[in-house]
């Protein structure tokens, strides 16, 4: 949960901080200093028994020594150190000791989805080259850890509990690190592809029977889309299948000339054109699986058009926030240079 800090100044009075706390209504208010170092906490506790001890000035009701965790630990970690402090909150803080958010029981109490997530594991990475020699794409690291991790937690923090991994290229790794997802408090299970089928064939490897309509992502894309607005908009749509996409703005640095045989009829000097391009990222409901042959090398696309075909009502879901695929060797070193390493 992204709550807003407090920000700590030599002016900092406790009627700003009670104001604040009640303008944004969770009874905990996280405190920075002025370069956002992370200070301390205020929760309806402190702000009590500051009053009943007579002790109205800030620096006494902030208690300064909470526990936190870092970005790299785990949805399993932060959910057990709740448990054992007999708390609902707790500040996440980066390396540096930047706050960064703040990690709430109450909100995952309430935001646990019923779908299930499709990841798609078993690319063989031939675009990083050397990198992924001997090791599987999705487990290269960014920053202390796999790729895979990094995206499985995304999804864990958006409620999500169950997940299928379609795995392939030296998989034994990527089954050895995750096992059962015990570790991060949710539901792993492996579909194994004996060749290559593809990021649609690998479907026809699923026997359970979904009950609500089901994620399919790549396994090299980082993103933030809101997927409480994903699976509203697929269920007013009425559509059997979601994509989404991102809006891709190619330019051109020359002038565009266009003609009527020899004849120049306009000139643009260096013009940009949008698309919308696919991000790897699907909603579909559990019965576009019976259109999945069996066996057989084919994509989420050719699964979209052959939807189409079919009379099906097919969309997209634009994504406005972050997202990055990690497809060549310069976009995974750049997304590993804003991790800081």
């Amino acid at each position: 949960m992204k709550m807003k800090p407090l920000v700590l100044t030599s002016d900092t009075v406790l009627k700003d901080a009670l104001r604040f706390m009640d303008e944004q209504g969770y009874g905990v208010l996280p405190v920075v200093k002025e370069d956002q170092t992370f200070y301390g906490l205020i929760t309806d506790g402190d702000i009590r028994r500051a009053l009943l001890n007579d002790q109205l000035d800030i620096e006494h009701v902030i208690n300064t020594k909470p526990k936190t965790l870092d970005t790299y630990s785990t949805f399993e970690q932060r959910k057990q150190l709740l448990k054992k402090l007999h708390r609902r909150h707790l500040p996440i803080v980066d390396k540096n000791n930047h706050y960064i958010k703040m990690f709430m029981l109450d909100e995952l109490d309430f935001n646990t989805k019923p779908n299930v997530v499709v990841i798609m594991a078993g690319g063989l990475g031939s675009r990083l080259g050397a990198l992924t020699k001997e090791t599987p794409k999705p487990m290269l690291k960014v920053g202390s850890k796999p790729i895979l991790q990094t995206i499985l937690e995304m999804y864990i923090e958006k409620g999500f509990q169950k997940f299928y991994f379609s795995v392939n290229y030296k998989k034994e790794q990527i089954i050895d690190y995750f096992g059962t997802g015990e570790k991060w408090g949710v539901e792993i299970h492996y579909l194994i592809e004996d060749k290559r089928l593809g990021t649609g064939g690998s479907l026809s490897l699923i026997e359970e029977k979904f009950e609500s309509p089901f994620l399919v992502s790549n396994a090299d894309v980082f993103t933030s889309i809101n997927y409480d607005a994903l699976l509203v908009q697929h269920k007013e749509e009425n559509s059997i299948a979601t994509m989404c996409v991102r809006n891709y703005e190619h330019s051109i640095p020359y002038g565009v000339i266009k003609t009527d045989g020899n004849s120049i009829v306009a000139m643009e000097e260096k013009p940009s054109y949008d698309f919308l391009i696919n991000s790897g990222v699907y909603l579909l409901n559990p019965e576009v699986l019976t259109s999945v042959p069996k066996d057989t090398f084919y994509d989420l696309p050719t699964l979209f058009e052959k939807l189409m075909e079919e009379g099906e009502k097919c969309s997209t879901f634009t994504i406005d926030d972050y997202w990055v695929d990690i497809g060549l060797v310069e976009e995974y070193e750049s997304i590993r240079e804003k991790f800081g390493y």
